[in-house]
């Protein structure tokens, strides 16, 4: 895939990984809600593979499509973040569940159940569920969380701690105590939700596999995510504030 002169043959990096770009729209899209175009995905993807082959030299200490997939997933989080694909009323109902379920895990000392959340939110568990499905695609960071005033108005975000002066904030987040962190926190979920995550993340099955494995409906699969998100964003947000 090189040239004579040891440069990058452009077009033919282009041709091979189109399907890698492909492949991680439609991976990302299973994971959103039904209002993002794959298509738009594939879109930010081509320009983020065209700027990992415009980037990329022999000797960077990677191999090209491990920085590829790097380059590739943030312009498709960058394309996500421009068009607010999550409404703020959306973002600003789940920052309350972390917070109803941050104070409820210090009260209690385990994590809150969903009528217990529910009722610190003053909703019922019908509409307290309804919020989750509403919110599906609730993820674990987003790109304000790189940045100052992300949480409470002018407090620094739980991530600025981590991943400081850095030009790959996320990969500085992986190689501190943020991936033990993550770990921890996972582990602390409530054991059915412990479940989805794995059958999730770790098996690659969609929501409608997993409701089949736990027996329950591909919407309250759903919700059940969302809030296992909730839970790891404030557990999160609890160790590095604290």
């Amino acid at each position: 895939m090189y040239t004579v002169k040891g440069t990058a043959d452009k077009n033919t990096l282009l041709t091979a990984h189109m399907p890698l770009v492909k492949r991680l729209a439609h991976q990302m899209r299973a994971k959103l809600p039904p209002s993002v175009e794959v298509d738009d995905l594939i879109q930010a993807g081509m320009i983020g593979l065209l700027d990992a082959i415009n980037r990329y030299e022999e000797n960077h200490g990677a191999q090209f499509e491990t920085y590829a997939v790097l380059r590739i997933r943030g312009a498709m989080l960058d394309e996500l973040r421009s068009n607010d694909w999550m409404p703020r009323s959306t973002r600003q109902n789940m920052r309350k569940v972390e917070a109803a379920m941050n104070a409820l895990q210090q009260q209690l000392g385990r994590p809150p159940s969903e009528s217990e959340v529910a009722k610190s939110l003053k909703l019922s568990l019908e509409d307290y569920q309804d919020m989750l499905g509403d919110s599906g695609g609730h993820q674990l960071l987003y790109y304000e969380d790189f940045h100052s005033g992300a949480g409470d108005e002018g407090s620094d975000s739980f991530l600025d701690r981590y991943a400081v002066d850095d030009e790959d904030p996320l990969r500085a987040l992986l190689e501190t105590d943020f991936r033990q962190a993550v770990i921890d926190a996972i582990d602390a979920l409530p054991a059915r939700e412990k479940m989805l995550m794995s059958l999730y993340y770790e098996e690659e099955l969609n929501l409608k596999e997993i409701g089949a494995v736990m027996g329950v409906s591909e919407s309250r699969v759903s919700q059940l995510h969302t809030q296992a998100v909730a839970r790891l964003r404030a557990n999160l947000k609890e160790r590095a504030w604290t």
